[in-house]
């Protein structure tokens, strides 16, 4: 019992013979999924299949019908400060005057008891800025950025929170090529601190960074990228996919289901 204890501690997600239902339709069935400090995952899978489902579970914004959830060995609801969350899309309104710093800052509204900024609060905003590289932008104005740019934000405003996970839903589904490009390298340096995972429909580019495939239709697979081809997504999903191809291995005994 206490080396299950331990290795529930050193992982950045456990997740157990988790299950979910809506509406009296199982969603999600016996996913058991460890991901562990420094990884980075791709979640992808037919839509309906469950990706949506997981990440709100993993966040803490659902709870499972049966099973948990363990993010560095807590609870969702008690580790809401290690995880930074990047949505698929940023409503806003174009008029309203807000600026790049201050959307940055809502990353710390949850550091404060008081519910005001402090010092430290725009200290960390403008390091996040710095680490994506637009601190020169702090007080333009959000809606004046490009859809690349305003990414990056929305990336800063997670790390302002200062959390040793990051969470990205379909970042890339607004941007440019090359916007992508510079992407994919600012997630290979946030790597180097932080577990990656990342929700997509578009396996093309995966190859490009992601060490693991985690392939949702009710239950989730764990795939080393190397190892995920046209042919195998199209027996599990009853589609086809971009052939990936990739170093990484999944883990050390080689690929595995989880």
């Amino acid at each position: 019992m206490a080396g299950n204890t331990m290795e529930k501690e050193q992982a950045a997600i456990t997740i157990s013979d988790l299950a979910f239902n809506y509406g009296g339709r199982e969603i999600l069935t016996d996913v058991n999924l460890t991901i562990r400090p420094f990884d980075s995952i791709c979640i992808v899978g037919p839509n309906g299949g469950g990706k949506t489902t997981l990440m709100k579970l993993i966040i803490g914004l659902l709870n499972p019908v049966r099973g948990e959830v363990l993010i560095f060995g807590d609870k969702p609801e008690d580790a809401k400060q290690k995880i930074g969350y990047v949505p698929q899309y940023a409503e806003y309104d174009k008029q309203f005057p807000i600026s790049v710093k201050e959307v940055v800052c809502m990353g710390r509204l949850g550091n404060s008891f008081t519910g005001r900024y402090s010092k430290v609060d725009w200290e960390h905003t403008m390091n996040a800025l710095a680490e994506v590289g637009l601190e020169s932008f702090a007080e333009s104005p959000f809606s004046a950025l490009s859809g690349g740019q305003r990414q990056r934000v929305l990336i800063a405003r997670a790390l302002a929170s200062g959390g040793e996970l990051l969470i990205l839903d379909e970042p890339t589904a607004n941007i440019d090529q090359e916007s992508e490009s510079q992407f994919f390298e600012l997630l290979r340096e946030l790597n180097e601190r932080m577990t990656i995972l990342m929700v997509t429909h578009d396996v093309g580019f995966a190859s490009k960074f992601f060490k693991r495939i985690a392939c949702v239709n009710r239950r989730v697979v764990i795939h080393p990228t190397s190892e995920l081809t046209g042919q195998l997504i199209k027996e599990m999903y009853g589609g086809d996919f971009q052939m990936i191809r990739h170093d990484h291995t999944c883990s050390e005994e080689g690929h595995h289901h989880d």
